[in-house]
């Protein structure tokens, strides 16, 4: 895979807390993406919706330079995966897994000691593992009268413990949770630097180290370290890079939707053609838009625009860790009804265990129409029948479609999953308070700029430099996205 990098005149580090500022600037990071689970695993729309229903409860400075990471892995819906990323804390360095939560805002893993902290996992290739503070010369435990104590009590539960230490506790809607303390140590780093040449770092962050577990955390299928929060409040790691001025206030991704997976992951804003922005809803938890309609065949659908107005419990999320899409109440059936409607000629209904499904002997292409979600200041996400659909088996010779797009009884919340997302470059633009996106194909170059301006002009070609350099010099870490990125807290939802 290539990767254009799009640079300031700054170098940053990478996914830490709190940071030190290395080599005075910014730099993008690339990070890599894999799936977790066996390719011939198949499971049910059931399961998704329950795995999603899980998710939705945790609704919890002179230097150019590039991170690089080589991409695998494989997404497609059917398949329960876990994208998570690897990171060394602590000197010397102690490696973990950790979840990518884009709905909390705290880095956290298990420490020694933990009371029911998974010990084996069900992923391949993982090995579980806790942090042990004493072990490291660097770590320093946060206590309560620190000024970063208080900054995380609004979205983090902070408190004092016996010990008087910064202590958190995290309640997730499905029943899990964890309890602990924050702790302030190194994270390794590793930077290309001027295009050929890799350079390994460090930089103070804050994280959570976790003293008890329960709930869903415990089990051990498809356990990890702990979670990275991946948010945009003054806890999460973009937000604390930024106000650094080591960071850009951006991320983006590009998830491959073919069988062969993949995908890019950044910090810095993916600059193509053609890419649509919209505004972010102000002062909300998670990555709320303002959908206004929906359109099929260029024909709005007949739904009141209150049913995605935001506010507590309604509203339109955009969340890479959800794997369906799912449609506010009132919106699904005007929906579904009218894709019915549009293929009534060439299709053949069925329904498949409550949900809607076609039998179909053509392309899927040529018999489903496009649709388009409108948002606030004109930008429309055109959605492929393979982006609401999902291919489900085959009967006599013909394929079986099914739709992905789902609805939570009962609720006016809208989630756009990976299902949507994909095959998209997807760019979270928090120093702006917009999302933009566009068409991708996600195996092909990106631009990235970790500019929140307008004067960038220096490329770097950090696909070019992968396999020059990576595969010499493997990275400290690497980042897998997650399927299963956790929303925090929808705890109406649950």
């Amino acid at each position: 895979m290539k990767i254009n990098v799009l640079c300031s005149l700054y170098i940053w580090v990478i996914f830490c807390d709190v940071v030190l500022p290395a080599f005075g600037g910014y730099f993008p990071t690339t990070l890599t993406l894999e799936r977790a689970i066996s390719l011939k695993e198949r499971v049910g729309l059931s399961q998704l919706r329950a795995r999603d229903r899980v998710r939705h409860g945790r609704l919890l400075q002179s230097i150019n330079g590039v991170v690089d990471f080589s991409v695998s892995g494989t997404y497609n819906p059917y398949r329960v995966g876990l994208y998570y990323t690897k990171v060394q804390l602590g000197t010397p360095p102690q490696e973990f897994n950790v979840q990518i939560d884009t709905g909390s805002d705290v880095l956290w893993v298990g420490c020694n000691g933990c009371t029911g902290c998974p010990s084996t996992t069900g992923l391949k290739d993982v090995e579980l593992n806790a942090f042990n503070p004493s072990g490291s010369s660097t770590s320093s435990v946060i206590s309560c009268s620190d000024k970063r104590c208080s900054m995380a009590a609004p979205f983090a539960d902070a408190l004092c413990d016996n010990s008087n230490n910064c202590a958190y506790q995290f309640q997730y809607g499905d029943g899990s949770g964890t309890e602990g303390y924050y702790v302030s140590d190194m994270l390794s780093l590793t930077t290309i630097v001027g295009g050929t040449a890799m350079s390994n770092s460090s930089a103070k962050v804050i994280f959570g180290c976790s003293v008890t577990q329960s709930g869903d955390l415990t089990k051990t299928d498809r356990a990890v370290d702990g979670i990275f929060g991946f948010g945009q409040q003054s806890m999460s790691v973009v937000t604390q890079l930024s106000s650094q001025g080591v960071a850009p206030a951006a991320f983006s991704h590009c998830l491959r939707g073919d069988d062969n997976g993949g995908g890019i992951l950044v910090l810095g804003s993916i600059v193509e053609p053609g890419i649509v922005y919209t505004p972010l809803v102000p002062s909300q938890p998670h990555y709320n838009l303002n959908l206004m309609s929906i359109s099929i065949n260029s024909q709005t659908l007949p739904i009141d625009a209150s049913v995605f107005t935001t506010s507590t419990d309604t509203g339109t999320i955009i969340d890479s860790g959800t794997t369906l899409a799912y449609l506010a109440e009132p919106a699904y059936e005007p929906f579904v009804n009218a894709i019915s409607a549009a293929v009534s000629q060439s299709v053949r209904p069925l329904l498949s265990r409550g949900n809607s499904c076609y039998l179909i002997t053509s392309s899927v292409n040529d018999v489903f129409p496009q649709v388009s979600l409108n948002f606030a200041g004109g930008a429309s996400m055109v959605l492929r029948p393979q982006d609401y659909l999902l291919e489900q088996n085959s009967i006599a010779g013909a394929a079986v479609w099914c739709m992905g797009f789902q609805k939570i009884d009962g609720q006016k919340m809208t989630i756009l999953g990976d299902l949507v997302l994909k095959d998209k470059a997807v760019v979270y633009d928090l120093a702006n308070q917009r999302i933009g996106w566009v068409n991708y194909d996600c195996t092909q170059t990106v631009n990235v700029s970790t500019s929140t301006g307008s004067n960038s002009n220096t490329y770097y070609n950090t696909g070019q430099l992968s396999n020059s350099i990576s595969s010499k010099n493997p990275p400290l870490f690497s980042i897998l996205i997650v399927m299963a990125v956790m929303l925090r807290p929808l705890l109406s939802l649950m």
